[in-house]
């Protein structure tokens, strides 16, 4: 309880005592010093990781050329990322229950800025592999342990909201990509470096730096936030503590979440996800210079304005997920649209259809992701939620593997992007199905415990 102050008067006659405030506004103000002090932290460390991970897709305008690499090998080292990130996910997460959230994303973004900048000596496939491969493993645990962070700062109610707010750097992130693209490739023999080396460089230099701003600046949680008065403290701790969970939830042992069927359908629907996103998000440059003929300069532009667009369906989506408490639906229908958008793109090379069908696949990925992620939450807790998320999070990434691998398989055997895109259709249905699978189950939980 917040206990009675007393202050001077204005007219300095006497002490005057000043009411506590109320529980709501110990609340409101809780949750927005959290937001402001989290979330464009967060966000920017995400939007840094996003730009490092895919930033290849820009730089093969020109690395397949100056390597000479095929389709097929550019889409086996975009994917290989994902494997060895998928293999370290678990450990890193539990990992960073164990010291902490503050040291541990610090140190994984430290070490992935350094490995994005060595990748400028990448001349082979086996050094373009072997790179991609260490990119992954120094980034696993990064989007987990952050969705595990804002679990242990914001109540469900909030929580979608708090997702999209800070998941807005994954969109916003391809509009600084894209906007620097094309300058940063136009360096292209400054001090004896090719365009695409200075994009490797230039992009990892700030996750190394922002590595120090999160070891400074990022609490643990609640408990060791300075910026939190005692009675915010406490109304975020009892808030959590006293959330319910829907349908029969798991207990706080990390086993426990891997018994819990929601956890692989959630996982398997990740997956289909993310193999149709990254299936085309490393083809996307190419594909829009295909159909319009710009340079990289105004390729890049129009993937900036793809980020823009994303920004906003994620942000409305999120906002409204939270507004009504529902969840399924907020992630089916993005889920829908974006297959729209696959199959409009994959019959048509004209840009009137091929860009207002990116617009579906790049707006519908981003809306669904805010929704998604406040699912688990609701039925795991402690460390089966650590678990949990990482084990969604794991299957979800092998899906960043397949996409980008089968897109190059496609596009070498056909000669042409738009079967690749095409057959991505079918995996974006089994994850909208799948989503109605989780929803009744937990449905089936609710009513099972009534």
């Amino acid at each position: 309880m917040e206990t009675i102050k007393a202050s001077r008067k204005p007219d300095g006659s006497g002490l005057a005592v000043v009411p506590p405030r109320s529980e709501e506004a110990i609340g409101r103000s809780a949750l927005r010093k959290a937001s402001l002090r989290l979330l464009p932290l967060i966000g920017l460390g995400y939007g840094i990781a996003f730009m490092d991970r895919v930033n290849i897709s820009f730089a093969a305008l020109e690395m397949d050329r100056d390597l000479h690499f095929s389709e097929t090998v550019f889409g086996l080292g975009a994917g290989l990322f994902f494997l060895s990130y998928a293999a370290c996910e678990i450990p890193a997460n539990l990992l960073l229950v164990k010291f902490g959230a503050r040291r541990w994303l610090a140190r994984i973004m430290l070490t992935w800025g350094l490995i994005s900048m060595a990748m400028i000596f990448v001349r082979t496939p086996a050094e373009f592999y072997a790179g991609r491969l260490l990119l992954g493993a120094s980034e696993a645990g990064f989007f987990p342990g952050v969705i595990f962070c804002l679990t242990q700062w914001f109540p469900a109610g909030e929580r979608s909201k708090a997702i999209s707010r800070f998941y807005i750097s994954f969109p916003l992130s391809t509009v600084v990509m894209g906007g620097l693209a094309g300058w940063l490739l136009n360096l292209d023999g400054r001090l004896h470096l090719a365009g695409w080396q200075w994009l490797l460089l230039a992009e990892g230099v700030p996750a190394v730096a922002m590595s120090a701003v999160f070891l400074m600046g990022l609490p643990d949680g609640p408990a060791k936030a300075a910026w939190l008065t005692e009675p915010e403290r406490e109304w975020i701790l009892r808030q959590l503590a006293s959330e319910p969970r829907r349908g029969a939830h798991s207990g706080d042992e990390p086993g426990q979440a891997f018994r819990d069927p929601r956890v692989w359908l959630l996982g398997a629907l990740f997956f289909f996800d993310l193999l149709a996103a990254y299936g085309y998000t490393f083809t996307a440059p190419q594909l829009v210079k295909q159909v319009t003929g710009l340079h990289a300069t105004g390729v890049g532009f129009i993937i900036a304005g793809l980020g823009v667009l994303g920004a906003l369906s994620m942000l409305l989506n999120g906002w409204h997920s939270d507004k009504t408490g529902e969840r399924r639906w907020h992630v089916v229908a993005p889920l829908l649209l974006m297959a729209v958008g696959y199959v409009a793109a994959g019959v048509s090379v004209l840009p009137v259809i091929v860009l207002p069908a990116l617009v579906l696949m790049f707006a519908g990925n981003t809306a669904v992701q805010a929704p998604l992620w406040t699912i688990p939450p609701e039925f795991l807790r402690g460390r089966s939620a650590a678990a949990g998320i990482a084990t969604i999070n794991t299957l979800g990434i092998l899906g960043g593997f397949a996409g980008p691998y089968l897109m190059g398989v496609l596009t070498d055997w056909s000669g042409g992007l738009q079967r690749g895109l095409l057959v991505l259709a079918a995996p974006v249905l089994a994850a909208a199905l799948l989503m109605t699978i989780v929803h009744q189950y937990s449905v089936r939980g609710l009513a099972v415990r009534a």
